[in-house]
Parts: C-alpha cells; sequence; structure tokens
C-alpha cells in the first residue's frame, strides 16, 4: 500500500504534476466541443444536400462533390488527415495547434454527422413532404418547417455518440505535439518513468468521460421517447 502510495504521489503531486492532466483535459474538451460544433455544420449541409439529390434528382454536382469528400473523410483514418493538414495544408504557415485539432477533427466528424442528417431527413415519411406542398411551401421552406425539425430529433441521440466517437479521437492530438489529456499521461510518464498511474489515469478520465456523456444521451433519448407517446 505504502508503494502504491509513493507511485501515486510521485506521478501527480510531486512537482505538481496533477497540472498537466487538469490542462490537458482542458485542451481536449476544447477541441472535442469545437470539433463537434464545426461538424454539425457541414454535416447539416452534406446532408440536405444528399437527401435533396435523393428526393428531387437535384443538385447532381453539389452531390458528386459531397460523395467524394465522404468516400475520403470516412475511408482514410483521422490521423492521416490530421497530419495532412497540419503539415501540408498549413505546413507553411504558424499557427495554433490546437485550431488545426478542431479544423482538423471538424472535418473528419462532418462525414459521419452528413450521414447521421441524411439518414434522420429519409427516415421522414414522404407524405410530409406533401403535405408542405398542400400547406403553400415549397421545397425549402417544407424542409425548414416541417423536415427538419422531425429529423432533427430524431437523430439527437445519433449525434450525442459522434460527440462521445470524437471525444476518444482526439487523443491522437499529440501526433501534432498538442498537450492534450493523453499527451499529458504521456509527459508524466516520461518524467517518473513510471507507466501505470499515467497511463491508468488518463485511461480512467476517458472512462469517467465516455460514461458521463453515454448517461446524459441515454437521458435525452428517452425524454426525446416519452415526447412521442
Amino acid at each position: 500500500m505504502e508503494r502504491i502510495i509513493e507511485q501515486f504521489t510521485q506521478n501527480f503531486i510531486e512537482e505538481d504534476r496533477w497540472k498537466y492532466i487538469v490542462d490537458g483535459l482542458k485542451v481536449t474538451l476544447t477541441i472535442t466541443f469545437f470539433a463537434v460544433l464545426i461538424g454539425i455544420c457541414i454535416g447539416l449541409i452534406v446532408g440536405i444536400i444528399r437527401s435533396t439529390h435523393d428526393n428531387t434528382g437535384k443538385c447532381k454536382v453539389l452531390n458528386v462533390i459531397c460523395k467524394i469528400y465522404l468516400t475520403v473523410f470516412r475511408g482514410t483514418p483521422v490521423l492521416i488527415q490530421l497530419l495532412i493538414i497540419y503539415f501540408v495544408v498549413f505546413g507553411s504557415v504558424r499557427i495554433d495547434k490546437v485550431f488545426v485539432a478542431i479544423v482538423a477533427f471538424g472535418i473528419n466528424s462532418g462525414a459521419y454527422v452528413a450521414e447521421i442528417i441524411r439518414s434522420g431527413i429519409m427516415s421522414i415519411d414522404q407524405g410530409q413532404f406533401e403535405a408542405g406542398r398542400s400547406l403553400g411551401f415549397n421545397y425549402l421552406q417544407t424542409m425548414r418547417y416541417i423536415i427538419m425539425p422531425q429529423a432533427i430529433k430524431n437523430v439527437l441521440p445519433a449525434l450525442g455518440n459522434e460527440f462521445i466517437v470524437l471525444l476518444k479521437e482526439t487523443s491522437v492530438a499529440g501526433y501534432i505535439a498538442i498537450a492534450d489529456l493523453t499527451k499529458a499521461g504521456d509527459t508524466i510518464r516520461s518524467q517518473t518513468f513510471s507507466a501505470f498511474f499515467p497511463l491508468f489515469g488518463v485511461a480512467a478520465i476517458y472512462l469517467v468521460l465516455v460514461m458521463i456523456f453515454t448517461y446524459l444521451v441515454g437521458r435525452l433519448e428517452r425524454r426525446l421517447n416519452n415526447g412521442t407517446h
């Protein structure tokens, strides 16, 4: 027991090493939050374009562009995308690494959110479009006032799960020298030459975060289900 306390003290208490964890957690949550916002914005646009093409046959050129985007960003590892955006796209300019990570993870997340949004729109009965036309709405008005409110409600739990997935994916941000939560644990390990407490500590924090967000998504899903009865 004394050995465990000694190791814990060495890894987290001495030289205020716990601050690495706190600062890293802030960076991880910042990247995740803003990347999700970017992902939702991109996903909403791409999802509407794709579903519009499926329903009406319009937006053919935009649909092709969207399909290429989805194929590329869903078909390649997010780590490779992060490295390309940092070392190639922004390689010739000085730029904040956290901003690069937000952009990279946001664009990647957008590809998955787009399919979530698209599936939500396509799940709405076609009679709803006819109801919109009977009210004198054009296609855009029908989408805005009738289809999208129902679709977003249907996919909110899936969007919550995407947030959880993205939280874990940001653990590779350290590859571009971002001091996120995972990098914080590795920094402590390199200083104390002890791997157990830093790495398992970081893993425990991720686990707790995922459990909290999973619980919140579950509550949201139950509230939405109760609201439909």
